[in-house]
């Protein structure tokens, strides 16, 4: 599926999220606070735009994801890049100062065997950002939202969209997706500390940052 997206992809995210996405990013590089030469993970970094984001802090980022469609759609960025699942990383332990994933936890088939996975490969006291849809916290708002995710989005995507179909299971997956509190509790169970979010556009994204204890 994301094979088959991965043409189109990063303009059908800024389309579909009205130019929120780069906000979005530069959030998520902010929250990491990287530093000049520590190593990051960009996992689920699909054709690699938000890898080049992070890679403006100064810090050795690579990017790895499960869809070598995607990357390489991304291959003009020359970023390093990984074919990985994020269930069993082919990284060794330890090998990161810190990792990011971005609109892709909902996509691991296990994703508390994913967030545990990345631990392994994060160093004590690395960071971890995961950058995701979650819950509007305005009642009206998540009202208007989830009608835009269920009807408008796919309509848009068949306009921009090289797999429009695809886009049905982004807004089936958001709205099944848990809610902030929800998916804190979660990283602390894969073993996760110091778990915090702050909501972006309303709760529409939530950054959840955590550090390995």
């Amino acid at each position: 599926m994301f094979d088959g997206v991965a043409k189109r992809y990063d303009i059908t995210n800024t389309v579909l999220s009205f130019g929120q996405d780069r906000g979005w990013r530069r959030a998520t590089r902010a929250a990491l606070d990287l530093r000049p030469g520590e190593t990051v993970l960009d996992l689920a970094a699909g054709t690699g735009v938000s890898t080049a984001e992070l890679g403006r802090s100064g810090a050795w980022c690579v990017a790895a994801d499960f869809s070598k469609g995607m990357l390489t759609a991304g291959l003009s960025r020359k970023l390093p890049m990984v074919a990985g699942d994020a269930m069993a990383l082919p990284f060794a332990d330890d090998a990161f100062d810190a990792a990011t994933i971005s609109f892709g936890l909902r996509n691991v088939a296990d994703h508390e065997a994913g967030l545990r996975e990345i631990r392994r490969v994060v160093r004590p006291g690395g960071r971890l950002v995961v950058c995701e849809f979650s819950t509007p916290v305005f009642p009206a708002f998540r009202t208007l939202y989830m009608e835009y995710l269920m009807k408008a989005l796919p309509a848009v995507a068949r306009a921009v969209s090289s797999n429009p179909d695809a886009y049905v299971y982004l807004a089936e997956s958001i709205r099944a997706w848990p809610d902030q509190a929800e998916l804190a509790r979660r990283l602390e169970k894969a073993g996760w500390s110091d778990v915090t979010w702050r909501n972006l556009t309303g709760g529409i994204v939530t950054l959840h940052r955590a550090v390995n204890s």
